[in-house]
């Protein structure tokens, strides 16, 4: 057959197919340059490094070229002489310039950006400061992988993510042995050789949900992600396919998280945990006017039919009514189908070049009946507390209801509403409470009661719902209505102290959305509030106290 294209001097036949001839000289000098390339760089590999890939190149130089393990090792040769001709990137240090990009595509998320800036000014005092290792966790879609991306480009390194939710290999990140049939080395010197940089900027993402130990010889993540990302060991990185040390001391490592609880707590002593409460329902509205609706309108073909206005009216009602979370995720997908309805229109030839308006009154023309029924707070009942409950989606105001059901020589509770162990246990402890330093004067002391928190079908359990249960009783037995406008959080014990408790941010923007006027919080948790929206300070009056009986003065005046 190659006698055919005998008139082609230029080029060769190989398995069917034309190669240019300069292509093939280029990938036989590439394949013969091995020992060339391991001269230029030899004394960017550790002693240990060399000895090996120079058997390894002897061992190929004796092997015939068609036996199957020979391009076993050429790969592996490759690959560990591409991880150490990785390039680094030089750094973008001017901060004008970085606050510039940081500010211009997110809204807000101050407490973030200060830290970055803090990170260059000491890379300019300090070139040889290491990266630190950011955790970022908050609730989904408030921003976090953007944010990371948005880091990149503002420091002028290239990204990478990974999402290791799920992941149960240690082999993932440490890469197979190289003498195993198939190896690979681990995802991060992959992606790392892809980029061709030694200094990217490398996302972990959802890394609360990595695995723990898979099957009985696969080994534990967790464990090897210690080595990863602890900046005092990992100038020297054992990856299982490379054998050699490798530095990943110049990669700037951010992870990302949903809830902190369920990172591992070495893991966690690893990395500097920033919070994204969430957005409030002003900050929400400012993100769809300048970043989510300009996008929808482009990404659906409107930018040059239309001229679409969504009023701030429309989109304050549309978080209201349509979405309920923390993050602007749902926020983006319900400007989408208003987008795509009126995409529908224009191909249909129902509006053509036109100005349109969408007023409030006409989200459910594109949007259906409204989904949710925000919480409001409702005039102070006997017998009825508002706590502050932390969910995945944000912080929201907890109604606990309680009733006497008779008479009972000791006093009874009967709990309903999904309550979890730690919610039961904060229930004896304020009864117990109540009865030991006012058993003379409580009318309803002994009486069997029904403690009820809505909605039954949500499992609620967690630390932070003693003191509202502890006003609930105490609204009962004394039949007073507790403050208008008052919801409280916090952890009670039999001495009568109040606890330290978490999602602070959360609960307070949560309980802003919902029209709360005053918060009881405990003392120990005041510092948790630096960091939060101005106007939501002033909004709200907090009360921050050490013992129960100081919480009741306040809650029932």
């Amino acid at each position: 057959m190659s006698g055919l294209f005998s008139f082609l001097p230029d080029y060769y036949i190989n398995r069917g197919k034309i190669i240019s001839r300069d292509e093939n000289i280029k990938k036989q000098n590439k394949k013969s340059s091995l020992k060339a390339r391991y001269r230029n760089i030899k004394n960017k590999i550790p002693i240990e490094g060399q000895n090996r890939i120079e058997d390894e190149l002897v061992k190929i130089d004796k092997m015939n070229k068609s036996d199957s393990s020979y391009s076993v090792y050429r790969n592996f040769i490759d690959f560990v002489l591409s991880i150490f001709e990785l390039e680094e990137i030089e750094e973008n240090r001017d901060i004008r310039k970085i606050r510039y990009v940081l500010d211009k595509d997110h809204y807000g998320l101050s407490n973030i950006k200060k830290i970055i800036i803090e990170y260059v000014a000491a890379k300019i005092l300090n070139p040889e400061r290491k990266a630190p290792v950011l955790c970022f966790v908050g609730p989904p879609g408030c921003g976090k992988t953007s944010l990371g991306i948005s880091i990149a480009k503002a420091l002028n390194r290239k990204f990478c993510r990974w999402s290791v939710g799920g992941i149960t290999r240690e082999a993932e990140i440490r890469g197979h042995r190289s003498t195993y049939v198939g190896a690979l080395p681990g995802r991060i010197l992959q992606s790392m050789k892809d980029l061709g940089v030694c200094n990217p900027l490398f996302m972990l993402d959802e890394i609360d949900k990595i695995g723990g130990a898979g099957s009985f010889n696969d080994g534990d993540p967790v464990s090897a992600l210690l080595e990863v990302l602890d900046p005092e060991q990992n100038f020297s990185f054992s990856d299982n396919y490379v054998g050699v040390p490798v530095d990943l001391s110049k990669v700037f490592f951010i992870t990302t998280a949903n809830s902190i609880d369920r990172i591992p707590n070495p893991l966690r002593d690893r990395m500097e945990v920033i919070n994204l409460p969430g957005y409030i329902k002003d900050e929400k509205i400012k993100i769809a006017e300048r970043f989510l609706i300009p996008k929808q309108i482009k990404l659906n073909g409107l930018d040059k039919v239309l001229n679409l206005d969504i009023p701030t009216k429309t989109i304050a009602q549309l978080i209201e009514l349509y979405t309920r979370e923390a993050g602007v995720r749902n926020l983006e997908r319900s400007i989408e189908k208003i987008c795509r309805v009126l995409a529908v229109g224009v191909v249909e030839g129902q509006h053509n070049n036109e100005r349109i308006s969408i007023s409030p009154n006409n989200l459910e023309k594109f949007l259906g009946q409204q989904v949710y029924f925000p919480d409001k707070f409702e005039k102070s009942k006997i017998g009825v507390s508002v706590g502050l409950a932390w969910t995945i989606n944000g912080g929201r105001i907890l109604f606990i209801e309680s009733k006497f059901r008779g008479k009972a020589e000791k006093p009874k509770i009967l709990l309903t509403g999904k309550l979890g162990d730690v919610m039961k246990e904060s229930a004896q402890i304020a009864l117990s409470f109540l009865n030991k330093e006012n058993k003379d004067k409580a009318p309803g002391s002994n009486g069997f009661i029904h403690l009820h928190v809505p909605a039954g079908a949500t499992p609620k359990d967690g630390p932070s719902a003693g003191l509202a249960i502890l006003f609930c009783f105490y609204s009962l037995f004394w039949k007073k209505p507790i403050k208008e406008g008052l919801a409280v959080t916090g952890e009670i014990t039999l001495r009568g102290k109040v606890l330290q408790v978490g999602g602070v941010k959360e609960k307070v923007i949560g309980a802003a959305t919902a029209g709360v006027k005053e918060i009881i919080l405990p003392m120990k948790n005041k510092n948790d509030l630096i960091g939060l929206p101005r106007e939501i300070i002033e909004k709200i009056k907090f009360h921050f106290v050490k013992d129960m009986k100081e919480a009741l003065k306040i809650a029932f005046d």
